[in-house]
């Protein structure tokens, strides 16, 4: 857990416009629990079927949202969200968790801070022993 809250401090403190950083991680089938979290408190629990995060985790692929509130069933835990980032964390075919990323800005990530958060989550699962909550 600690690399997981020091990632998420990292990046609130490193990225500029942001206003939501954390993980959710699946501690039950098809449900994402809150993990450590930088931000106003969160929406608890989110299950695979619903929002941006639920479809990260259900696809296993990183969901880059311009508009969050395009999205049919994005779930909202804070009204100021306007853009989202969701990065998958995946071993061996486990969906262990989700690295969530929010922003006030519309249209706030590029594909250039997709691919360099994509790159930050494939270290921190080198560098983090991810127990199976399952």
């Amino acid at each position: 857990m600690t690399n997981s809250a020091q990632t998420c401090a990292f990046i609130q403190q490193e990225l500029s416009e942001l206003n939501w950083v954390g993980f959710y991680l699946q501690r039950e089938a098809q449900v994402l629990c809150l993990g450590p979290f930088q931000g106003k408190p969160a929406c608890h629990p989110i299950p695979f079927s619903k929002g941006v995060c639920g479809a990260a985790a259900r696809e296993q692929a990183t969901q880059r949202v311009d508009d969050v509130h395009a999205v049919a069933d994005h779930i909202a835990c804070d009204a100021n969200s306007n853009s989202e980032l969701v990065v998958p964390i995946v071993t061996d075919g486990f969906v262990w968790g989700v690295l969530d990323i929010d922003s006030p800005q519309h249209a706030r990530f590029s594909q250039e801070d997709q691919a360099g958060i994509e790159a930050l989550v494939a270290t921190f699962m080198r560098q983090t022993d991810l127990p199976r909550f399952l």
